[in-house]
């Protein structure tokens, strides 16, 4: 079973995407607390902060397309009992 993502077992579960997203606006809300800072600290970890949301925004488009693709061939039965679109349960 999966913590976070959305599966038969775990039907409240999030989209990948979703997840991802909120994320993202987690880092950015951080980030923008130490805009101004001057610390050397504060500069090292902004510039790596601005890698890693430009690399979740490449990895929530990849699971845009991922449902995309799962959306054309049906919709999500991912509630309890559900059947996988793909794989096996």
């Amino acid at each position: 079973m999966t913590h976070f993502l959305v599966t038969t077992e775990n039907p409240k579960g999030w989209r990948l995407e979703d997840i991802l997203s909120e994320i993202q606006k987690d880092i950015f809300r951080r980030c923008t607390k130490i805009l101004d800072d001057p610390n050397p600290v504060a500069a090292h970890v902004r510039f790596n902060n601005i890698k890693i949301l430009d690399r979740l925004t490449e990895c929530i488009h990849l699971a845009e397309d991922s449902t995309r693709e799962l959306d054309s061939i049906g919709p999500s039965q991912s509630g309890k009992g559900g059947k996988p679109r793909i794989g096996v349960a």
